[in-house]
């Protein structure tokens, strides 16, 4: 797929520069060569200096079980070509081929070799090279060992008895991540790590979001985070940066196999670009390591009750069809939409849900190293609850709650704590139409409504829906169920 892989560990340097990257201690950090600067790089210069090393949380799991790439034959049913089933694994993807290719599981880590480890290749000239900031770019990272995940609980699905929870179910079997979706973000992530490596030979690239939480679906897009570091850098000069020189990269070199990368200055600035190959969608950030938190503590609530992954997507198509879910357009993320519902299924009389972040503060330690998140989920055992409401109870239950029960504005939205919170005057939530507490850094997941209009039509929707699916109990009277399953 990426057509410079085979240039990786390619000395480039000529011999006077070759002092710099041999005979380097492999675990004692650079030390920074102070200069002034008066070039982009100079945004880097005082916090790349030193970057620890950072292990890639690249696995998954489906339905509590590892999940393996195979190179067997796959038949696809969804937007993929009509003969793309009878075309092997292997077949299509042989683009991706290069004398340092590895085909790796979903489930392991992706070594970066010894000969790697210390230059860029001689097709890249790295402005911060050209800076001469030598230091930032010798940082010594060991290499990556394999590493043993514990085998997550498995969950079973509940049963439906109601026709009501019947369609629910069936929504959520129809459109639910298959182990094949999962795959092939997982090899793009795969191969784009080794080209982002040749510009930042220290970074690791981390697949996140409802890719691995549990709660993605057939059309799910896939979300990158770039860590360059364990420390936060600046959003708005650091992250632009970087990320526009990899856009550049995209464009200039990639561009055979990667279309439309574009540079989105948000608050958390994305570069969004479609993979030609897999045809999914990626949005990639730098060093927002609160979406790799909150990515397992998802997970871990998705596999710990059986209701609340079926209940989650049957909310996320409901959303998207009524137009209540694009943040873009002032509307709710997905990741609003989560939130959501977790709260609600923590604050009914008998919860469904507990707090994990209370009961289990050890586990989910914001402070927590990086390359200890992913174990989280694995050592959760099962919630029991005493609520044997079906998942038709749960969704209308759902749509009343944020209807007629929650008070919008007064309230803000606490999976953390486990209830509604009185909103905090702080600048984050003050004048907000609707505020959801991110469980870690505590931030307003719902800052994207941010006008009346978009707030109205969004508590109307729920309304509505709740009046229409109490009166008939059919899901489709507020979703249609074969279109949306067709769709995907």
């Amino acid at each position: 797929m990426f057509p410079n892989s085979s240039n990786l560990g390619r000395p480039p340097f000529p011999l006077e520069h070759q002092q710099y990257f041999i005979n380097l201690p492999v675990n004692i950090p650079p030390v920074v060569v102070h200069q002034q600067f008066h070039s982009p790089a100079s945004l880097l210069s005082r916090n790349l200096a030193s970057i620890p090393p950072v292990s890639p949380l690249s696995f998954a799991y489906r339905n509590g079980s590892p999940v393996h790439t195979s190179a067997a034959p796959t038949s696809f049913r969804g937007r993929k070509r009509l003969k793309e089933q009878n075309v092997s694994y292997e077949a299509k993807r042989q683009r991706f081929h290069s004398p340092h290719h590895e085909l790796t599981s979903a489930n392991q880590v992706v070594p970066l070799p010894e000969d790697h480890r210390r230059s860029f290749p001689g097709s890249i000239s790295s402005p911060l090279f050209q800076a001469h900031f030598i230091s930032d770019l010798t940082g010594c990272v060991p290499p990556l060992q394999e590493a043993s995940f514990p085998e997550p609980i498995e969950t079973a699905l509940p049963v439906a008895k109601d026709k009501l929870s019947q369609q629910v179910l069936e929504l959520f079997q129809a459109c639910q991540q298959q182990v094949y979706d999962l795959n092939r973000k997982e090899l793009c992530r795969t191969q784009l790590q080794r080209e982002i490596q040749q510009i930042f030979p220290n970074s690791r690239l981390f697949l996140v979001g409802s890719s691995l939480n549990g709660f993605g679906t057939r059309s799910s897009d896939g979300d990158l985070c770039l860590v360059v570091k364990e420390e936060p850098i600046n959003q708005k000069t650091e992250a632009r940066y970087i990320l526009g020189l990899l856009q550049k990269h995209f464009c200039r070199k990639l561009s055979n196999y990667i279309e439309r990368p574009q540079l989105i200055r948000a608050k958390v600035p994305i570069v969004k670009f479609r993979d030609k190959v897999s045809c999914v969608e990626f949005d990639l950030n730098v060093n927002n390591v609160v979406g790799i938190r909150n990515t397992f503590l998802l997970r871990t609530y998705a596999y710990i009750e059986s209701r609340v992954r079926p209940l989650v997507l049957v909310v996320k198509k409901w959303a998207s069809f009524r137009g209540i879910n694009d943040a873009s357009r002032g509307t709710l993320s997905s990741y609003s939409l989560v939130l959501m519902v977790l709260h609600y299924l923590q604050t009914l009389p008998e919860p469904i849900l507990p707090s994990l972040q209370k009961n289990y503060p050890e586990s989910f330690d914001p402070t927590m190293q990086l390359r200890l998140v992913h174990q989280a989920p694995c050592t959760i055992p099962p919630y029991v609850s005493k609520n044997e409401a079906t998942l038709g109870d749960l969704l209308l239950g759902f749509l009343r709650y944020y209807a007629t029960e929650f008070d919008w504005s007064s309230q803000m939205i606490s999976v953390r704590e486990a209830k509604a919170l009185p909103r905090s005057d702080g600048i984050e939530w003050r004048n907000k139409f609707i505020c959801v507490e991110e469980p870690f850094d505590r931030t307003n997941t719902a800052r994207a409504v941010h006008e009346k209009q978009k707030f109205d039509m969004i508590t109307g929707e729920f309304r509505k829906s709740w009046q229409r699916l109490r009166d008939r109990k059919d899901l489709n009277c507020i979703l249609p169920l074969r279109a949306t399953i067709q769709k995907r």
